[in-house]
């Protein structure tokens, strides 16, 4: 794609989820969305294929779904309170109606159906850019409307999210369906505890968004795309098969690794707030997670063959894609547990 029209594409992603961020008009908020959605379809389709022409119209449908509703609940609001501020959400329909429209951009379950989809068949940089940066807009909305969400709707949508996220990334072998399905799992457990303390939620965010950039850095350094082709990279690249494997177990909450913190943190906050039943679920449904990346570390790392074997690997050539800040983003990753009490006192 020539540089220029890139530049100006990439702008306008991030400039759409800044006037999401920083408004708050219902019309700016929707007028960002839009053009964010619109300067996304382009890098989705960068490497022009039938099966990245599926995946965009797939997300381009969607997500044109979730702005229309949006924009009926707004109306409805607007009509109702006379106001087109966000904070003022009086009418109990307009409230559900902006929920749903919010958590289907998210891809929180029942809306999931089209996240490891659309994951799956676009490149790994674009895969990236719609697990990390996309998530930010709707989740900065969810955020400045959580009084008034509907509490019993968002808690049922976030348990069935964390149970869709461990479920269906239990037979998936592509590596880009099990990074899909992880997200929606964390989605759930972020808005899970957006109702009761949205600060957690926003250390969740930042621990997810840096972790799924260090594991999709590390694929595309690999050129990794399935199981099968992560379980090669061992011969010629021990160590980033290693640090990809230790960076999934921490995205499924092993405790001596980052992806604990937010989870531990989660569950504290929760049985604080005289809530058992709905922590205890999250945490029984995450080992679900923690069981396909275990059986990813299995295959990859625990069946290789006892010596190198230079004939049958040498298809396979020297890494030549330099990818900056990789080593504190892996660190970031893998070893901030020992800041929990830091974070304990803050929030």
């Amino acid at each position: 794609m020539n540089p220029i029209i890139m530049t100006i594409i990439i702008s306008t992603i991030m400039l759409g989820t800044l006037i999401v961020l920083t408004s708050s008009h219902w019309f700016m908020i929707w007028v960002g969305f839009e053009m964010n959605m619109l300067a996304i379809i382009p890098i989705l389709m960068k490497n022009y294929n039938p099966r990245s022409m599926e995946a965009s119209t797939k997300y381009f449908m969607t997500q044109a779904t979730a702005s229309m509703i949006l924009m009926l609940a707004i109306i409805m609001n607007l009509l109702y309170s006379g106001q087109w501020t966000i904070n003022n959400i009086t009418n109990p329909t307009a409230s559900i109606l902006m929920t749903i429209a919010l958590v289907m951009k998210l891809g929180l379950s029942p809306f999931h159906f089209w996240v490891p989809e659309v994951t799956q068949g676009v490149s790994l940089t674009s895969g990236l850019i719609l697990l990390t940066w996309q998530k930010i807009a709707p989740l900065s909305v969810l955020y400045q409307i959580y009084p008034s969400i509907n509490l019993e709707m968002l808690l049922t949508m976030s348990l069935l999210s964390v149970l869709v996220g461990g479920w269906g990334g239990l037979n998936q072998t592509q590596l880009r369906k099990i990074m899909a399905y992880s997200s929606i799992a964390h989605m759930g457990w972020m808005t899970a505890i957006m109702i009761y303390n949205p600060t957690l939620m926003l250390l969740n965010l930042i621990i997810y968004i840096t972790m799924t950039i260090s594991t999709f850095m590390l694929f595309i350094s690999t050129s990794s795309t399935t199981t099968l082709s992560l379980s090669y990279t061992w011969n010629k690249t021990p160590l980033i098969t290693a640090l990809i494997l230790t960076i999934m177990l921490s995205l499924g909450g092993l405790p001596p690794l980052t992806g604990f913190l937010p989870k531990w943190m989660i569950i504290q906050e929760l049985t604080k707030n005289h809530s058992v039943i709905l922590p205890t679920l999250m945490a029984v449904l995450s080992l679900l997670n923690l069981f396909f990346y275990m059986r990813l570390t299995y295959s990859t790392s625990l069946t290789m063959f006892p010596t190198s074997n230079n004939i049958k690997m040498k298809w396979q050539h020297e890494n030549t894609k330099q990818i900056p800040l990789m080593a504190p983003m892996i660190t970031i990753s893998t070893l901030t547990l020992p800041l929990a009490p830091l974070l304990f006192t803050l929030h």
